[in-house]
């Protein structure tokens, strides 16, 4: 079996991306709500302890959000290499599935927003 093409790595690479985007985001919410939980516990207990799990929540939740930045420039940078290489195969004639499939990623790829924080 040959090595897949450029144009191939490239699409495989959006995808990843978006897919990590995607995972970050679900924990994103994860987190998100057991902060708002465990705040809302803290105003009801005197437990020393749920200051500090609290504490640890939030610090893993700004962590979560800091990925964000580096991550979507790595997504824009991926749809922009693919955009080269979509343009590349079309001219070179590349197989019709492999573009379709292309076309899709960068799709996917453009469609991915900043999350709301």
């Amino acid at each position: 079996m040959p090595a897949p093409g450029p144009l191939v790595i490239a699409t495989q690479s959006v995808q990843r991306l978006v897919k990590e985007d995607g995972y970050y985001r679900k924990e994103l919410a994860q987190q998100s709500e057991r902060v708002e939980k465990l705040e809302a516990e803290l105003k009801e207990s005197t437990d020393g302890n749920a200051s500090f799990v609290l504490k640890q929540e939030q610090k893993a939740l700004e962590e979560t959000k800091a990925v964000f930045a580096p991550l979507r420039k790595r997504i824009v940078e991926a749809v922009q290499r693919l955009e080269e290489q979509i343009a590349a195969a079309e001219s070179e004639g590349a197989p019709p599935d492999e573009i379709k499939a292309a076309k899709d990623s960068l799709e996917l790829g453009k469609g991915v927003e900043a999350p709301a924080t």
